[in-house]
This record gives structure tokens, sequence and C-alpha cells, in this order.
């Protein structure tokens, strides 16, 4: 399992030490069928990440090797004194990458046996945007649809996501269903990706843009009368405040960038049954709940609800569904509200701490944690499964500022933000685990060990509830993945994310179960759609909430200084960082893939960057790209489809991050990572000469850290 689609894969280990050795698709596991995609298979059987097989401690500047006792005693003892005076002088920082056992157990540590409001499970870096929206709307988070619906629908709208290369097995159905007499692919992109390349339709608005191209297929819909009246009456409120917000199609289609004849065949497409799709191109940026939730209100305006219909989300990591529901970042477990004083003591209780331990907010996204190392309380992090030097926004000041904190880093690979800790952990991954994981669909899903695991290595539920029984001693009163997964279930019982009724037997038996699944027969389907055919939201209405955000301002337009635009995405072969594809030895320059004119007007050769007839890439960097937060080297390449004025690079690429934005969607903490301004010029003979790498902003340049 390498991303949210999760894909049940059979793993078989190597015949003598330690490794996977071969991995197929598992034609039994019911969320995809046998099929893998390539990444998922080589990044389990040969990933090409450094190993950490030891402890490491930092002594005399450098990383050395030691034992789990005195690397435990350190960690201990630099967390205890960072909390002695504050519960808020540690952050913890976990991830999509852990199973739901470990994401369970490091929110009862932070929260429970630390009481700390800094803690982020990483889903605010991809997907708080969505689960923000689906809160407004529908009272509950995750996406109403499954699978299951996929075949059903006649016109699937891919909105800022390229499912193409990030979730390849889904993508497979989708096209396969498009391609159907009556089906239909439209994608809505910036930039033409792989996606966007096979689809019958491709709507290109400006970058940072896509409110307003959604507001705008809205007031057609609207002005055509196609609105789905009986729909919007029996289910909705807050239509009316809707239509009142919503600018003239002419406006705002202007906005976006887009002739007015493509909002009306984006309103004609949504006459047939709809899927609408959407990514990290939508929920990573300063209006990424506003934008989530217009979409949301297209498909409850046009009836684009139930079978075959709604709004889908598209999760990144392998687990991030599973660190919603269960690791106690924005809801405590089983989606119970975080600010509910009776769902805070029934917490309490259930752990055996005292109510007034627990955080009485859950506290700021990851960018905020990291201001708060310079800025307030933090004196000490521990992530486990995370790589926030690459992976956050403005990553230089993220690792300034993480190494100015007592850091811990737990995770399977060496990477950016282990070269700057104090303690290493050398943690398990997949394939050497136990417990369960939850896809975008809402499946819990087994995952087993196919092999052992080297003599010095843990897995990140041993760490985490060793660490957690000498912090607050009886906090883990049992840390086997079952009987732990058995304690998250049962706090789940009667809340709209239940678990109660899955049980690793049942997973051994059925392969995964949808939650809601309240007892041991049952499982989720369509959500909110009641047996007699109606509807039943988690409002206190019942009734599925319309939205009335109105478009605003580009987080950081161009100006003349910095005139192109930034935007980042995937790779084929990238993804959480690209810490196992990218190798020990990583290319200092990102690929910069821009229009041939843009390259011209910067004064670069529009030829000189391109792959060669094989695909090779150059090795040089051949000119710079600048933003008001730093200096970095890149290799251009020509690329037609990038629009002009934009820049392209890999998110997963560890010096990409070095030049983004840290400002945030003021609703879900999620950061603008997807649009912002800056330039590309030559390389200076001075610097090939001395061959260096620009690592920051000249200083006129610089913003405010």
């Amino acid at each position: 399992m390498r991303c949210a689609v999760g894909c049940g894969h059979l793993q078989i280990g190597v015949d003598t030490g330690y490794g996977v050795d071969s991995v197929r698709g598992d034609v039994s596991h019911p969320a995809n069928r046998g099929l893998a995609c390539q990444r998922g298979i080589s990044e389990s059987a040969d990933p090409a990440g450094e190993w950490l097989t030891r402890p490491l401690v930092r002594e005399d500047g450098d990383l050395h090797p030691t034992t789990w006792d005195v690397a435990l005693d350190r960690v201990v003892e630099g967390l205890r004194s960072a909390a002695a005076d504050d519960p808020d002088g540690v952050a913890v920082l976990g991830s999509g990458q852990q199973t739901n056992e470990a994401a369970y157990a490091l929110g009862k540590l932070a929260r429970g046996g630390l009481g700390t409001r800094y803690y982020d499970a990483n889903t605010t870096l991809c997907m708080a945007s969505a689960v923000t929206a689906y809160y407004d709307a529908f009272g509950s988070d995750a996406p109403p649809c499954t699978y299951d619906d996929i075949e059903e629908a006649e016109t699937h709208v891919v909105w800022g996501a390229n499912p193409a290369v990030a979730h390849p097995v889904m993508f497979r159905w989708i096209e396969e269903r498009a391609r159907a007499d009556d089906g239909r692919l439209i994608v809505v992109d910036p930039v033409e990706t792989r996606t966007a390349g096979v689809a019958d339709d491709h709507v290109a608005p400006e970058p940072g843009t896509d409110l307003a191209l959604a507001r705008a297929v809205l007031a057609r819909v609207v002005e055509r009368e196609a609105v789905d009246e009986a729909f919007v009456a029996e289910a909705t409120e807050g239509f009316d405040d809707l239509v009142a917000s919503l600018p003239s199609v002419e406006s705002a289609a202007a906005t976006a960038g887009v002739d007015p004849a493509v909002v009306d065949d984006l309103a004609d497409a949504l006459r047939d049954p709809t899927l609408i799709y959407w990514g990290m191109g939508v929920n990573q940026s300063v209006q990424g709940t506003d934008t989530a939730a217009a979409l949301i209100d297209l498909c409850l305006a046009t009836g684009n609800m139930g079978p075959g219909t709604g709004p889908f989300s598209l999760t990144g990591q392998a687990n991030s569904m599973g660190t919603r529901i269960c690791s106690s970042k924005g809801s405590w477990p089983g989606q119970r509200p975080f600010d509910d004083p009776v769902e805070r003591r029934l917490i309490a209780e259930a752990w055996d701490v005292p109510v007034e331990r627990l955080p009485d907010d859950p506290g700021p996204g990851p960018v905020g944690t990291v201001e708060a190392i310079a800025d307030g309380p933090v004196d000490a992090v521990y992530a486990v499964a995370t790589n926030p030097v690459a992976g956050m926004p403005d990553a230089g000041a993220v690792r300034e500022r993480l190494s100015e904190a007592f850091l811990v880093v737990q995770d399977a690979f060496r990477t950016e933000t282990a070269e700057v800790a104090d303690v290493v952990l050398p943690a398990a991954t997949w394939g050497e685990s136990s417990g369960t994981t939850t896809n975008m669909e809402r499946r819990v899903s087994r995952v087993r060990p196919a092999t052992d695991l080297p003599p010095d290595v843990r897995t990140d539920l041993d760490a985490i509830t060793t660490i957690g029984e000498r912090l607050a001693p009886g906090l883990f009163p049992a840390s086997e993945p079952e009987t732990v997964f058995e304690e998250f279930a049962a706090l789940t019982a009667g809340t709209p994310a239940d678990c109660s009724g899955i049980s690793y037997g049942r997973l051994d038996e059925a392969g995964a179960v949808r939650w809601p699944a309240p007892d041991a027969v049952s499982e989720g389907g369509y959500r909110y759609l009641t047996d007699l055919g109606g509807w039943s939201f988690e409002t206190p209405s019942g009734r599925a909430r319309f939205s009335s955000a109105v478009d605003g301002a580009l987080a950081e337009p161009t100006d003349a200084d910095y005139p192109l635009t930034l935007t980042t995405a995937r790779e084929a072969d990238g993804y959480n960082t690209g810490v196992r594809s990218r190798g020990d030895v990583t290319d200092p320059a990102p690929l910069a893939r821009a229009h041939p004119e843009t390259l011209a007007d910067a004064g670069l050769d529009p030829g000189s960057g391109e792959a060669d007839s094989e695909g090779a890439e150059p090795e040089d960097a051949t000119a710079t790209l600048a933003s008001r937060r730093g200096t970095i080297p890149v290799r251009p390449e020509a690329d037609p489809a990038v629009p002009r004025g934009l820049v392209w690079l890999p998110i997963h690429h560890p010096r990409t991050n070095e030049v983004t934005l840290p400002e945030t969607d003021p609703k879900s903490d999620e950061p603008n990572l997807k649009q912002c301004a800056v330039r590309l010029a030559a390389r200076t003979p001075e610097e090939d000469a001395a061959g260096r790498e620009p690592t920051a902003a000249e200083p006129e340049a610089v913003g405010d850290d």
C-alpha cells in the first residue's frame, strides 16, 4: 500500500535475511481486485532510499550509531524536560504512513500523555481543506462516494488532480468508464497533465482561480434553471444565500481566465450522473476549503448525490483517512467533536487521564506548529514517519527552526529531517508491520509483516508506546496491534465513523470492511442515504448545507520582480517526499518545466534543457528559480503542456519547498503549496565557476522570515 487507493498486495519475504522479495496485487482484496501500479510494487520490493538500521544520536555536531536504550533515554529526557513547565513545549508530527494503531497511539501520547495542542497527523498538509468542507456541508468528514460509484457515473470531472500519476489503479477504472459510449472525462487543471491528455475535455483556468470557476459554473446552473429543486428542497439548506452570493458568469469566468462557453459546457455536463473528484490542486490553497465547498455545492445544486454521483476528494497518503478518524488531530476518535465537554470527559475516562490534561483546541497545522518553535512555547519536536524539512512550505525556514529544537525523528529512511535531528529512531515500514489501514473510500484493511525486522529496528507502535509509557506510566496498558485496534474501535461506537463492528478476525475473513460498521455484519455504503431512500446528514437539521464563500485574491500575485507563477505536483514515481524513490543521492536541482516562450522570455534557451529521445534528463543546473523565500538551482525543460507564465516543479524534490509560500487557508490551516510568485534566470558565470548552488533569496527579496 503506497497511496490512499488502498490496494491489497501480496508480499513475499526474502528466503534469507530481511526484506521483501516480491510483490503483486491481491486478487481477493475488494479494493483493487488484483490490480497494482508499478510504484506500489517497486517501492515495496526495492525502495531506493537509505534504510535506517540503527538508532542515532547527535554528538559533537554529528549523528553516531547507538543502542535503543541510550536513544530512548535521550528521547524521554528531552521530551520530559521540554514539557516540564508547559505541555505545549513539545510538538508531535505524525503521518498518513502509519497504521491506524500507530496513529491512534501517537495521538493518545500527544493529547493524553503530554497534553499538547501542537500536534498534527500530517493530514493538514493534504486533506484538511476537504475535511473542513465536508464537515461544513455534511456535518461529518469523508466522501459519501465509494469505488462502486465510478462504474455508475457517466460524467467524471477531475478537478485539480492528476490520478493517472497519483492514483493509477483508481484512474484505470475512471478511464475505462469514461470511454464508454455514455461516458465522459473532463479535467480542470492549469497544466495539461497526463490525466488531461486522455480526457475528452481539458479546462485550463489561471492558477489559483478554481473557486472563481466553480462559482461561475454554479451561477450558470442557477441561471439556466438546471437546479434539482426537489433535492434542494428535501435535503439541503442555505440555497437562497448561495444564490444571492453568486457572481455573474462573465465576471467569474474572466477571473478564471476561461471563455464563458467553457462554463456552459461544464454546466451541461452536470446534467448527467456525475462524480466530481478533486485533489491537492484544490486543497493546497488559501481558498482550499471554499473551493472544495463550491464543488460540493455543484453536486448538491444539480442533484448529483446518490449512487453514481457526488463529491469525491482524492486522498493522498496511504493511511490519511485512517489518521483522520483515529489520531485525535481535528476530532477525537470516531469524529467525536474536539470542543464538546462531554466527549472530552469520555476520552479522558477511556484513557484514564485527567480531563484537564487534554488540550482545549486541536491547535494549528504544521506551519503554525513549526512557527511556534521560534515564536511560541515549542522546545522539542517528535516527528514520526514524516519529512517536514522537504515537505513543508518555506522549507529553509523549517529546517532552521527544527535545528533549534530538540528534534526526535522516527522513520524507516534517512530523510532531510533526520539530518538535523538530535535522535533518530529506525522504524519498520509496510511489509514489516502488523495492523490496519483505511483507504479513501473508508475501507479498513489488515496489513501483515512479510519479513522479520532487523535486530535494531522497531515498529512505530512499539516505539510510540514505549516512549509513552515512560512519559506517562499507565497510558498504554497494552501495546499489541490487535489490542490497540480494539481500544480504538470501542471508542468509535455510536459515532459517525463507527468501527466498533470491525475486528481483526472479520478483516481476515472479508479482506476489508468499510466504516461505518456498527456491528459485526454491517458495513458502510453510500453515506447519508437512508435505507428508505431519504437523506440524513450529520448536521443539526439533518440537511446538507450550501456554502456562500466569495472568491478572494491570490495568496501571492506576480509582479515585476517575480513575474512568473510557480505550481507544484507529483511525478509518476514520487510520493511522500520521494524518500523511497529518489535514491541515496538526489540531484540538487529539480526539473523545472515551463513553456518554451516562458524560457525564452527569461533568457534561457528553450531547447537547452529538454529531455533527449531516450527520456534522459540534463545533469547540470543551467538556471535558478527565485521566490521571496529563497533561490534554488533548477534544470529547465521546455514543455508546451505548461501554460505561458507558469513554472512546474516536482513537489517531492527536497529543494522545491524552499521557495513555496507558508500562507495557509484560514479555515483549514492547509498551506498554499500550489501557487506563488517566482522568477527564472540563467545561472551566472560566477555561480558556474564557483560551482555553488544558491540557497537564499537576495536581501531585497527576503520576505517576513
